[in-house]
């Protein structure tokens, strides 16, 4: 039997919901099950051991706002033992200095509370200045740019998958 993933994921223009989508089709039939915010109770995340965290960075390194208004609610659920991915959408170009900031807030922020993250992205191939989501010169995890490399993100969720079903231990 197969281990299943919770893919917690806030969506304002659907960018973020079509990439979560497109995560889930990777990871084959029954593995992902996806979990829109504004339907999320802090309960939801206690159900897996494996969660991926999606979250598009918002006007200036803001969160979305559903994750925004969810963002307190973090502190009510135990994330010990639980491994964490993170992705994100964002705009390289027109937000440079804050390329990717949300799944940095959210990554930093569930590590605190005893998440373990996995899925470790390379900045290489983008063009940005700064982000709350690098660690050790790398993405906290895969960054999505639908505004500028369209055509990479289908190659980007095929490799980032083949990654996580390794650390996953899938």
């Amino acid at each position: 039997m197969s281990k299943k993933i919770g893919l917690f994921y806030g969506t304002q223009t659907g960018k973020t919901e079509s990439v979560a989508e497109m995560i889930q089709d990777e990871f084959g039939s029954g593995v992902v099950m996806l979990h829109e915010m504004s339907q999320v109770d802090a309960t939801d995340f206690d159900e897996y051991e494996y969660l991926i965290v999606g979250c598009p960075t918002w006007n200036i390194g803001e969160l979305q706002s559903d994750w925004e208004g969810f963002f307190p609610e973090l502190d009510n659920i135990d994330f010990t033992n639980k491994l964490v991915a993170y992705f994100g959408t964002g705009d390289q170009i027109g937000y440079a200095d804050n390329f990717q900031d949300a799944i940095g807030i959210l990554e930093e922020k569930i590590s605190e509370l005893g998440g373990k993250t996995v899925g470790y992205w390379s900045t290489s191939g983008y063009d940005f200045n700064e982000s709350k989501a690098l660690r050790n010169d790398k993405f906290v995890g895969l960054a999505i740019d639908e505004d500028n490399q369209p055509e990479l993100t289908a190659e980007r969720v095929k490799a980032w998958v083949a990654q996580l079903k390794k650390e996953f231990g899938l």
